[in-house]
């Protein structure tokens, strides 16, 4: 299992409320995160906006604009797929996380789940990648890891990028050829929508237009 919390930043202590907003702009001049977590005696309080605190008073203090405070965070045994979650909710580059007890602990910079996503099975191990779309009503994870298991191979991963009354799949196959599993997931009225040189469905279709066409020059 990745140990997450090994990547809790604690170098940059937070900001307290108290702080003149002069010396926090200063802070975003010289840093380039997007949020960065405000305390009240060591209890969060939220993060304050870089674009926002560029329209601040610098001679009031940062407790003159709570009100702006963004208040997200994680906790420190949240797991690392729902950290990057939050940090694709929040649109945020910087994630405060806190104790069962809700003390302040540090916080995590999304360069670096990213990298643990780089590091996981779905990315590092060699295979395919296919995108399906199917309606919502009819998608099933299940089936689609049935469809990949009984073509003899093992489903690496898949998430959903697209959700509305179609939704769209990504999936990593520990297989460089597809073409039976194309095959499979079309039977099963999938969408292909990524393209495959070893597809046959879609060379079986090119062969025709091209017969097509040349029988429509003659």
């Amino acid at each position: 299992m990745i140990q997450v919390e090994k990547y809790i930043h604690t170098r940059i202590l937070p900001f307290e409320v108290a702080e003149k907003v002069a010396s926090v702009q200063d802070f975003f001049i010289n840093n380039s995160f997007s949020h960065f977590p405000i305390t009240e005696q060591g209890v969060y309080l939220g993060c304050v906006v870089a674009e926002d605190i560029e329209t601040f008073d610098s001679d009031k203090s940062i407790g003159d604009y709570r009100y702006t405070l963004e208040g997200f965070y994680v906790r420190e045994n949240t797991n690392w797929l729902d950290i990057l979650e939050q940090f694709a909710q929040n649109q945020t580059d910087i994630m405060p996380v806190l104790s069962s007890d809700n003390r302040y602990l540090g916080y995590y910079k999304l360069s670096d789940v990213v990298q643990i996503f780089s590091e996981t099975a779905f990315l590092r191990e060699p295979g395919g990648s296919i995108v399906v779309e199917k309606n919502m009503m009819q998608y099933s994870a299940s089936e689609i890891a049935q469809i990949v298991e009984s073509n003899g191979h093992k489903l690496l991963g898949m998430f959903l990028s697209e959700m509305d009354d179609k939704v769209q799949v990504y999936l990593k196959v520990n297989a460089e050829n597809l073409n039976e599993i194309l095959q499979t997931l079309r039977r099963y009225d999938y969408e292909i929508l990524s393209e495959h040189s070893e597809d046959h469905y879609l060379k079986n279709l090119k062969e025709r237009a091209d017969y097509l066409d040349k029988y429509l020059n003659i």
